[in-house]
């Protein structure tokens, strides 16, 4: 008898897998592992010194404004483009736009896009259960799990090593070749973030110690409250405040967040309804990110724009 061969695949290669893929992807180099230990602790050791470095001196009313500036585009960058365009697709920008919030994202410091993204929508395919990055319920209830699973979901997550699987999490952004070229260049953003502020201040002071205080304040410490806030939304926003809304997890509404997470501590409403462009959806909640959309579409930047209707809200308040 003649042994026919298989000719849907080259001879001598494994049968290709079936099912999903897996949801991790090998790990991270020993470089880019060196590099997420700077990035974060190098800014927290910056606010840790803060205090005795700002009594009495060190702090400029050009220190503050370039603080605020700064923070306000990386950290729109996070909310706006990071999160409710890339992850979401809460609305469709046009092209150049698309780029451009890809590098203010970049400037925040939590890494390269494509990698954000795909962590970010693999917390929403397994939240609060196994498969979640950063789900603060992974250890137990007891007194000491929940002080454990705090400390992962905060920021414990950032130094394990395995990456999320971008051809399964991120699959769009992977074959978008423009936005993947930013995701190449991270290294230069996170470069212009620390250097920008310094130069701006020694450039409006005319000082070499004014750039080294915006360098400080602008840069370093800037990046660590932003950090932190962000990492505040994985972590206490999903241990305790309001739940109005019916989700499959414990995310929740936590107030004092608002306005210094441009409206992403109403996380209960985003995990009910993760592709709404507005998550701050009752009177009073500012929701500074929804109002952003709003100017690009008002500007004709961005289109298709998923803003919640009643008829949503509701159903999904009655829901359980």
């Amino acid at each position: 008898m003649t042994a026919t061969l298989d000719r849907s695949q080259p001879a001598g290669d494994p049968p290709a897998p079936k099912g999903p893929k897996p949801i991790t992807e090998g790990q991270r180099g020993i470089g880019v592992q060196l590099s997420v230990y700077f990035g974060v602790l190098a800014p927290l050791v910056a606010l840790l010194v803060a205090v005795p470095f700002a009594w009495g001196w060190g702090l400029t009313w050009v220190d503050v404004a370039l603080f605020v500036v700064f923070y306000g585009v990386s950290g729109l960058g996070i909310t706006v483009a990071y999160h409710r365009y890339f992850t979401h697709g809460s609305f469709k920008a046009k092209p150049w736009l698309r780029v451009v919030m890809a590098i203010a994202g970049s400037i925040a410091l939590q890494g390269p896009v494509i990698t954000w993204v795909a962590d970010h929508r693999r917390h929403h395919a397994f939240s609060d259960r196994d498969g979640d990055p950063h789900s603060p319920w992974m250890f137990g209830t007891s007194p000491a799990a929940i002080a454990r699973g705090f400390w992962h979901a905060h920021m414990g997550w950032l130094f394990e090593r395995d990456q999320s699987n971008q051809g399964r999490f991120a699959p769009d952004l992977v074959k978008d070749s423009a936005i993947r070229k930013v995701d190449d260049l991270f290294w230069l953003w996170a470069l212009l973030s620390l250097t920008l502020p310094a130069l701006l201040g020694g450039l409006i002071t005319w000082s070499f110690w004014g750039a080294l205080t915006a360098f400080f304040w602008a840069g370093l410490v800037r990046i660590c409250v932003l950090h932190h806030v962000t990492w505040s939304v994985n972590s206490i926003c999903h241990m305790i405040g309001e739940r109005p809304f019916a989700a499959r997890d414990r995310s929740a509404n936590f107030w004092p967040l608002a306005i210094f997470s441009f409206g992403e501590s109403w996380h209960n409403l985003h995990h009910a309804d993760p592709t709404s462009a507005r998550h701050g959806v009752k009177r009073g909640q500012i929701d500074m990110s929804a109002r952003l959309i709003w100017m690009f579409e008002k500007f004709g930047w961005a289109h298709d724009v998923r803003w919640p209707t009643p008829q949503r809200l509701a159903r999904i308040a009655s829901e359980g």
